[in-house]
């Protein structure tokens, strides 16, 4: 790419969408076919089919590739006498799923810095009194991360445009995916936990989504006994039976799901559909991370292996107070990536909410306090600024 201005790069950020995909060009809604596809998956749905589909966003680094995944049922969590399970694991439960979209790789760096340049678009906006955040958009609105305090320390182990992006909160990822979603006019979130499983298994019942043999992790994942200095770059490595990559390993993947060291608690035992499944929140600490990452050994890149979030400990070597509601600063949490998933239908305004914005009570009162103290940035994802941009470059 060219080098740019930085008035440029910053108009970037929001540039309008595009999509590259198998979909027919005459077909109205991205990543839905009219005709049957002569190969490679896809999903029926009420007389069209699901297909993979690359989105693109115009003069930006942010590209991928969005896989089909077919409805059907999945036992959430790890049979007791399985080799490495934990007491979070437990007790299963099973989950009946509507088919939707997962990315085929983790979220990259490319992607991410395109969303953390909004910081001095955002900035500009304001000083310039366009498309101003007032009661009436608000709820619209997305805050954006800062910049990064010590960019040595997060980026030690590469910032690579393909390596996967990591450290962001979970509050900051559903943030990415409520922007995403206001610039491409798609709906784009987190996957609940039950989705995540379901992905990862691919069909199998086993701890990886290849069987029971560890011997053969390697192919698969990027873990301990391979990891050379950091996550891989997505993709490095074979994909499972649906054709996603680094299910196991690489990095951990948020979900949306509240964590809970003794486990899936009441939900135990039961059949479930799919948003009744949902762990969701309820305080701050701590949120459900999945796939197990490059420093982590076999047994913790199971299909079923979880991890729990700890805000003070992921933060401590963070200087600011309050402590950033966007970034973490110590390990684990440079292991912590995220992946895109996309509804076969739009959720109702009211649920996809919850799948964007703040869901804690002292979540939103950091990032008030953040912006406040103008250390935050806050703005309206949409499409139409560009054209705002081009005319003042």
């Amino acid at each position: 790419m060219k080098k740019l201005t930085a008035t440029l790069l910053a108009s970037l950020a929001l540039a309008c969408s595009t999509a590259q995909a198998e979909t027919p060009a005459s077909d109205a809604v991205l990543g839905l076919s009219k005709t049957k596809p002569a190969s490679g998956p896809f999903v029926e749905l009420d007389g069209v089919y699901m297909v993979p589909y690359i989105h693109t966003i115009e003069r930006t680094n942010i590209s991928f590739e969005m896989i089909p995944i077919p409805g059907g049922e999945v036992t959430v969590g790890s049979p007791a006498d399985e080799k490495g399970r934990t007491e979070d694991e437990g007790p299963q439960f099973t989950v009946q799923l509507p088919p939707f979209w997962m990315a085929k790789t983790e979220l990259t760096w490319g992607e991410y810095k395109t969303f953390m340049r909004n910081y001095d678009l955002f900035k500009r906006l304001r000083s310039e009194n366009i498309r101003l955040v007032d009661d009436s958009n608000k709820a619209d609105a997305v805050t954006v991360p800062t910049p990064l305090y010590d960019p040595s320390h997060t980026y030690e182990h590469g910032d690579d445009n393909l390596q996967p992006a990591v450290t962001m909160t979970q509050f900051a990822a559903k943030q990415y995916t409520k922007w995403l979603s206001g610039i491409t006019k798609t709906q784009y979130r987190l996957p609940t936990e039950a989705e995540w499983e379901y992905a990862a298994r691919a069909g199998s019942k086993t701890a990886y989504a290849f069987g029971d043999d560890p011997a053969e992790l390697e192919k698969y994942a990027t873990f301990s006994d391979n990891a050379e200095n950091g996550a891989s770059k997505v993709g490095s490595k074979l994909p499972n039976q649906f054709g996603l990559h680094d299910m196991h390993g690489n990095v951990w993947e948020w979900t949306i799901d509240q964590f809970d060291p003794k486990g899936f608690g009441d939900r135990g035992g039961k059949k479930l559909g799919w948003e009744e499944s949902i762990g969701w929140p309820t305080h701050a600490d701590s949120r459900a991370a999945r796939g197990g990452g490059w420093e982590d050994s076999a047994d913790r890149v199971r299909s079923a292996v979880r991890l729990g979030s700890v805000d003070e400990d992921w933060k401590s070597e963070d200087p600011n107070v309050p402590l950033s509601p966007w970034w973490y600063t110590s390990d684990p949490a440079r292991m912590v990536g995220m992946r895109l998933v996309r509804s076969a239908k739009d959720l109702p305004k009211d649920v996809i909410r919850r799948f964007w914005d703040a869901d804690n009570e002292g979540i939103d009162e950091d990032v008030q306090f953040r912006l406040k103290e103008g250390r935050g940035a806050i703005g309206l994802p949409v499409p139409e600024l560009i054209p705002e941009f081009q005319r003042r470059r």
